[in-house]
């Protein structure tokens, strides 16, 4: 994908991405100046009116990608510090959406100076959309599409439309970052050493990974080169993964939405 706007214009350098968690596992980001702010999928307003008003920030957007509630039930209270911007996809029953997004639509906002694409992933809800913020090294809030070494449930596409939107991902250039909504990292890996047990580059993830949550730090964002090598929902054409899915379900068929499908069902069960 050509990540160089029309415009050609490039994210600020000022710009950062803050992690606040959420409820049990979920991650609500936050991309600030220093000065002005946009929150995506808060679904819980208290850590985020805690973040801003500790650095003095000044809310001017919410991103969401798609309508469950722990990803927008704090767009209500939020709405309260002012009039707040609410940008996702239109197709979904979303709370005070103002700006409804598609599949390829480029935005810039003003303040913070922050350009980003629109990508639709359907396949965990049907409207589910990315945002992809470029620069030297791009930015991607995906929701609960894609999750370090895992994909979302399918609630409401189907396989073919959870691995479309994968495959979109796996596009990306590689040094992308991979900004997901939940801390599933460690619970994926081990079903993805089931699925791949002598992949070495798993086996490192795996150390690491434990390694980070032992110091009490997230496992995200990790990177697209990452989850191509290590991700068994992007690695349904490898030999391993398909002797895997066969051994345990010997009537699934090599292709790979067959070999999608099957794993799906079993992290679904595992």
């Amino acid at each position: 994908m050509d990540l160089t706007f029309p415009s050609g214009q490039q994210r600020s350098a000022a710009l950062r991405v803050s992690c606040l968690p959420a409820f049990q596992d979920n991650y609500l980001w936050v991309l600030h100046d220093h000065t002005h702010a946009v929150v995506i999928d808060p679904g819980d307003a208290q850590p985020v009116e805690r973040f801003l008003d500790q650095h003095g920030l000044l809310l001017t957007a919410v991103w969401v990608t798609h309508h469950h509630a722990d990803h927008t039930g704090g767009i209500e209270a939020l709405s309260q510090r002012g009039t707040i911007p609410v940008y996702g996809p239109g197709r979904e029953p979303l709370p005070m959406l103002t700006h409804d997004l598609h599949a390829g639509d480029e935005v810039t906002l003003a303040q913070p100076q922050v350009p980003f694409r629109v990508l639709h992933l359907p396949g965990h809800t049907l409207g589910h959309l990315g945002y992809l913020v470029p620069g030297p090294i791009p930015w991607l809030f995906c929701g609960d599409t894609l999750f370090g070494c895992g994909c979302g449930r399918l609630f409401e596409g189907t396989p073919a439309h959870m691995l479309e939107s994968l495959h979109q991902l796996a596009r990306l250039p590689p040094a992308t970052l991979v900004y997901c909504a939940h801390e599933y990292t460690q619970a994926n890996i081990r079903f993805a050493l089931e699925v791949e047990p002598d992949n070495p580059a798993l086996q490192q993830r795996a150390r690491d990974c434990a390694a980070l949550r032992s110091a009490g730090q997230a496992t995200v964002p990790s990177a697209i080169a990452l989850e191509c090598a290590t991700n068994p929902f992007l690695r349904c054409t490898q030999p391993t993964v398909v002797h895997t899915v066969q051994s345990r379900c010997p009537e699934t068929q090599p292709d790979e939405l067959s070999i999608f499908t099957a794993l799906r069902a079993w992290k679904n069960r595992f």
